[in-house]
């Protein structure tokens, strides 16, 4: 326990805080994602909870609630909930992206097939409905069903706004608030909802979670451009499927009609070849686009941390500090 206490991430930290919880957390989920009659839901399940990842979402949850005063059951519910919401939609993405590999692992859609991904999915979500509805809370349900619910628009508007060079930041930040940022704003939001927390304290833990999410995703995709080992993949990934990312549209934007053009062909009409993603490179450089999306990352980090001030003051509290620090410490 002492070498875990002094580990350096502040998630880990966080981690060794929550213990007792995110152990009762992972009870819950073993519990809920079996199926007597289906098999397959949780061998699909399994695979893709058993292969790691460092379970924030759930975590912030419990912060939350923890650093608010809750001394009830329901946020191990919760923090399951969110757990849930989270994995059926890295499987239905994974479908989406036709993706083949995920942290390090065939993708579920890869050992079974797509059908199942979809599937296994859906029934995911459904027992993230029944374990919000055990809390008998409304405003959490509905926190969490608003949450769901734009998770997929943010999904459905990026298929069309990704290959669409008339996609600018506005377009791009809605999209990240929905597929990504979402998730954290309602996780943080309804620990402080069912803690009892005042109406202040709640707006600054959806501020938080909100920024940190955008941030979280900005930095993911700068990543793609100017580090993709840390994260996993390789380098130029995101221009390769053709994914109008933050980096590419400040380039877009500052692009001559010759640049303009190579875009155009390149991400619009998918028609790459030997050498494309070197001139990508050059742009982005050129233009300033990997410096300017960094600083938005870093903007974004330090609103999380200013919602911050209007919370308790608490061990858990300076954790949550160091993780707003810790998402963009790899391009920092």
């Amino acid at each position: 326990m002492m070498l875990i206490e002094a580990a350096h991430k502040p998630h880990e930290r966080l981690g060794a805080h929550l213990e007792t919880e995110m152990a009762a957390v992972n009870a819950l989920i073993r519990d809920r994602m079996a199926s007597k009659h289906a098999p397959r839901i949780p061998e699909v399940t399994a695979h893709l909870v058993d292969a790691g990842g460092k379970r924030l979402r759930p975590m912030l949850t419990l912060a939350a609630a923890k650093m608010c005063g809750y001394q009830g059951p329901y946020h191990i519910h919760l923090a399951a909930t969110v757990e849930f919401i989270h994995t059926a939609t890295l499987l239905h993405d994974d479908v989406v992206d036709e993706s083949g590999q995920r942290r390090g692992r065939p993708t579920a859609n890869l050992l079974w097939d797509n059908k199942s991904s979809v599937l296994v999915g859906d029934y995911l979500f459904s027992r993230s409905f029944q374990l919000m509805v055990e809390t008998g809370n409304l405003r959490v349900l509905d926190i969490l069903a608003n949450a769901s619910a734009t998770i997929a628009e943010g999904e459905v508007l990026q298929l069309t706004a990704a290959q669409d060079l008339a996609t600018d930041e506005a377009i791009y930040l809605q999209v990240v608030r929905g597929k990504t940022a979402a998730l954290f704003s309602a996780a943080t939001e309804v620990g402080g909802v069912i803690a009892g927390a005042s109406e202040a304290q709640v707006q600054a833990l959806y501020a938080y979670g909100d920024a940190l999410g955008v941030s979280f995703q900005i930095v993911d995709d700068l990543l793609d451009y100017s580090g993709g080992d840390a994260i996993g993949k390789n380098l130029g990934d995101d221009f390769r499927e053709r994914k109008l990312t933050l980096p590419l549209i400040k380039a877009v934007a500052k692009a001559n009609t010759e640049e303009r053009a190579f875009w155009s062909r390149t991400i619009e009409k998918g028609r790459q070849q030997d050498g494309d993603l070197d001139h990508a490179l050059t742009l982005l450089k050129k233009h300033g686009a990997l410096d300017a999306t960094r600083a938005d990352a870093l903007a974004w980090a330090a609103k999380a941390k200013a919602a911050l001030t209007e919370l308790p003051d608490d061990p858990i509290r300076d954790m949550l500090h160091d993780i707003a620090d810790y998402v963009v410490a790899r391009i920092n």
